[in-house]
């Protein structure tokens, strides 16, 4: 995923529910005494305020001073950001304390026990030793059943490869949203892996339960109800058949990331001034060059179906469900002013095939209503 700051396409996404799936990919189960596999021993934990350099180092090594977020080359920002519990950094070391690889928790999304796995990196000469999969093992067996705050977990697999989502699959994570065109195939120039804008595949993996209820707008019903039917979380839905209640104001928030040219309305509450709110704020991200715009709708509201129709009439295309987004779950939906490259969206599982068929053919109607 990279939207900077808050998001970060590196993510390695990984889980505690092992599935049956026939890809080369194991995971540690979150005990660092295991016997590596290189000839200096490393542990993986938490992070410790002695560990801030040497992330710093890291990035340095990796990045030089390219890195678009800044925090992870200030130790004391980043001391600070883990002590708050706004970021978790899980750190592999040597037993010299020696930083060789990272990778964090982190809140990009409105409801503050809704975490993104992401920023991993890890030293070029340790790359090939399972430093990723202990880390990963650490963080889903130990780091996370073991901190309250955090209820589940999300991450964005780019489409430029299946790597990443290989091992979401296997380690648990379900496919909900496709981002279609998020990523600038710029950020990919150094492995030249992508030559248009590159899609993120959305997966979330639930560690506290909170069923609840959710309105499923009629034209998206069966998707949905495909997409919800996959979670092992429970929800009470039902159709978003509810009209704007008299005088409520939508709500409202713009974020606008410049690298990736791309803008993200969170709409936790909507009203009837819905499309003058729309217009307002989509003004203000072209001004900043956006051509992505992403709209998150909250799917607990009655009259979602009436905010839908009014993405829909303004050129806006589905493009998934994510689960307690706003505590309650959101529906996530996009508008381009840039020709999506479909066809250069690798996806391994059916279902995120089938998931990305109905993105496109919805695409395809919703141009069909402004052009």
């Amino acid at each position: 995923m990279k939207l900077y700051p808050k998001d970060d396409h590196l993510s390695i996404l990984c889980g505690v529910k092992l599935r049956q799936y026939d890809i080369p990919y194991q995971v540690n189960q979150g005990n660092d005494k295991t016997t590596p596999q290189s000839k200096d021993d490393f542990s993986v934990d938490v992070f410790r305020p002695e560990d801030a350099e040497g992330i710093a180092q890291l990035f340095r090594t990796v990045y030089g001073e390219g890195y678009p977020f800044r925090l992870f080359y200030d130790p004391q920002a980043l001391t600070a950001a883990n002590a708050e519990g706004r970021y978790y950094s899980i750190v592999a070391r040597l037993s010299s304390g020696k930083v060789i690889g990272v990778a964090h928790l982190y809140r990009s999304a409105p409801y503050a026990s809704l975490y993104e796995w992401g920023v991993g990196l890890v030293l070029r000469e340790y790359r090939n030793v399972g430093v990723n999969n202990r880390i990963a093992g650490f963080l889903h067996n130990n780091l996370v059943p073991r901190t309250p705050n955090i209820e589940e977990l999300f991450g964005e697999a780019v489409c430029n490869h299946t790597h990443i989502q290989k091992a979401s699959f296997l380690l648990g994570y379900v496919e909900t949203a496709i981002e279609v065109a998020l990523m600038p195939a710029e950020a990919y120039t150094k492995e030249k892996s992508a030559t248009g804008r590159v899609a993120t595949l959305d997966g979330f993996r639930c560690y506290v339960p909170k069923p609840h209820r959710i309105f499923l707008p009629a034209v998206y019903e069966t998707m949905l109800r495909r997409i919800y039917g996959r979670l092992d979380d429970k929800r009470d839905m039902a159709v978003a058949d509810g009209v704007f209640p008299a005088g409520k104001a939508t709500i409202a928030t713009l974020s606008v990331f410049d690298f990736t040219q791309v803008a993200r309305i969170a709409v936790p509450a909507s009203g009837a001034d819905f499309t003058d709110c729309l217009s307002d704020l989509e003004n203000k991200a072209r001004k900043q060059k956006a051509i992505v715009f992403q709209v998150f709708l909250n799917l607990t509201e009655p009259w979602v179906g009436k905010t839908v129709d009014k993405l829909r009439s303004q050129g806006y295309f589905f493009s998934g469900a994510l689960p307690r987004w706003f505590d309650g779950d959101g529906l996530l939906m996009q508008k381009l002013d840039c020709f999506p490259d479909f066809e250069g969206i690798a996806l391994l599982s059916d279902f995120s095939k089938e998931l990305l068929a109905f993105i496109q053919m919805d695409w395809a109607q919703a141009r069909s209503l402004i052009y």
